[in-house]
């Protein structure tokens, strides 16, 4: 009959070993193992003590599988002939006295199913209090040939190999090593040809954070959809704001705004008709301070309010004529919020400002002039939202996984893709085409602020084309630039003292008093009326 597998660690693999005699003093053991035709593993072993005290030895019956997986034995019809013998639930606790022992029992769940073959394991020596100078394996019989064997010694999850193991040309199998330190183990593998016995192996799982969020194919099939999905969903809104981006990176030469009208006057005019307040929230897709402090200093050069400046850095907004139908539902919002039935108000005594209705205006307004196909704030809330619940959701599903599976690593893809969506939530609001052009309008805007000479303009028109752009330096922070450029205009030259929406109480033929205190108005308006 020929061999069916060999596995060498004895010199002269054809010779049967010969007996090896344990050193005088030592702890030493053979054994005798049986796979029955049932499944049972029947073990005789005998153990020798030397002279002076009991031997103790705890025999598993639960041994780690892997990470979170133990394999649970069951031992039967155990005698001890020299001992005494306690069967636990997760142990065989044996007191060995001085001299020859011979323990005897039958092991249920040493054989499992592993493809075509049966794999046979157990521990046939370990949990010793003391050294064990010398552990052999004498036979193994089986109902079939062993087609291979493996013999593991030392330390408990170590991968060091038995001193011999074997299977001879007569077909018998033998094992040995040494010196095994206390808690030191012996394991013995072998196969056999599948449905040689019934299988009986029994595995159970409990927590472990190594199990939990192991990575497994599942779950490496899992993290791939998870991060193919978010990839995708973020692509969709790069692929949104595609527009928006190649705005940004054109390079935008400057806009005319400044027109002559029919009577030869030089004047003001926005791109697209947007307004100073309108311009803030297309930019950054938020309604900011600014954009309603810009939208005050309009009303003001449209001859809605006159602002007087006061001693003691402080300001007055006078009613000049009430909000008519030329004014868009967010600058009557601002009007009422700032000034509402009052003939004038201080802006000292704006406190604690609500500027929901301006916000709910202003962004109802970018949609209207179809800027956005839909409000960015609810854009941006929406993604929000969907992202904080991803995220809690996905810490949940990650708990519940890790205590009852090992997937929990397909929980923290959701939690990821959820902080990922959180923090990309602003991305969403995507301009349309009318409002990407109208990015590149108000980047050639700006151009138009920072290249604008005052020496350019007809003196006669200088104060208005001044008046009528400094809502929009406010809104876009060019404040310092254009009121250096007109430090030298004379409000008087349109045939009236100073500005025709601003009093001051200093008269001055020039706007340098006007230009050092401007900066102060627009930041205690963007103070007070930040929410």
């Amino acid at each position: 009959m020929a061999v069916a597998g060999l596995l060498v660690g004895w010199p002269g693999a054809a010779a049967q070993a010969q007996p090896v005699n344990s050193l005088p003093g030592t702890v030493s053991s053979t054994l005798h193992l049986k796979l029955e035709r049932d499944g049972l593993v029947s073990v005789t072993e005998q153990i020798t003590v030397p002279p002076g005290q009991p031997v103790e030895r705890n025999m598993p019956l639960r041994q780690s599988a892997g990470a979170g997986v133990d394999r649970v034995f069951t031992v039967s019809g155990l005698t001890l002939d020299g001992g005494t013998a306690q069967v636990d639930a997760d142990k065989v606790h044996l007191t060995l006295q001085p001299g020859v022992s011979t323990l005897k029992y039958a092991v249920r769940g040493a054989v499992a199913d592993t493809g075509d073959v049966q794999e046979v394991q157990w521990q046939v020596s370990g949990g010793w209090s003391v050294p064990v100078d010398r552990v052999e394996v004498a036979s193994l019989l089986s109902p079939r040939v062993p087609q291979n064997i493996m013999c593991l010694a030392g330390p408990v999850g170590s991968a060091d190999r038995c001193a011999r193991f074997e299977i001879t040309h007569t077909q018998a199998v033998h094992a040995l090593t040494y010196g095994l330190e206390p808690g030191d183990r012996m394991d013995i593998t072998f196969n056999i040809p599948a449905g040689t016995v019934p299988a009986n192996a029994v595995t159970e799982e409990y927590f472990s954070l190594a199990r939990a969020f192991s990575l497994t194919p599942a779950t490496a099939a899992g993290l791939v959809g998870i991060g193919l999905l978010l990839i995708g969903g973020l692509g969709l809104a790069w692929y949104a704001r595609g527009r928006d981006a190649r705005a940004f990176a054109e390079d935008v030469g400057r806009v005319e705004v400044l027109m002559t009208d029919s009577r030869g006057a030089v004047t003001f005019a926005s791109p697209d008709g947007v307004l100073p307040g309108q311009i803030g929230a297309v930019i950054d897709e938020r309604v900011d301070p600014v954009d309603v402090t810009a939208t005050i200093i309009d009303l003001a050069v449209r001859n809605y309010l006159w602002i007087e400046e006061l001693p003691g850095q402080d300001w007055r907004f006078v009613r000049l004529n009430p909000a008519d139908e030329s004014l868009r539902p967010f600058e009557r919002a601002v009007y009422e919020l700032l000034i509402g039935e009052s003939p004038e108000v201080r802006l000292s005594q704006l406190r604690g400002v609500d500027l929901s209705r301006v916000r709910e205006a202003l962004y109802a307004e970018v949609v209207d002039k179809e800027w956005f196909g839909r409000r960015p704030d609810a854009d941006r809330n929406r993604f929000w939202w969907i992202g904080i619940g991803l995220t809690v959701g996905g810490a949940l599903l990650t708990a519940v996984l890790a205590l009852t599976s090992s997937l929990a690593l397909l929980g923290i893809g959701v939690v990821l893709g959820g902080i990922a969506m959180t923090f990309s939530a602003r991305l969403m609001p995507a301009r349309t085409s009318r409002g990407s052009a109208l990015v590149l309008q108000v980047r050639g805007l700006r151009s138009y602020l920072h290249e604008v000479s005052a020496d350019a303009l007809p003196p006669a028109d200088r104060e208005t084309v001044f008046s009528r752009s400094l809502p929009y330096v406010v809104v876009l922070d060019e404040t310092d630039r254009w009121l250096a450029e007109f430090a030298e205009l004379d409000p008087a030259s349109d045939g009236t003292p100073g500005l025709y929406w601003y009093g001051s109480p200093d008269s001055t033929k020039n706007l340098r008093t006007f230009g050092a205190r401007f900066p102060t108005l627009v930041s205690k308006l963007n103070e007070a009326v930040k929410s």
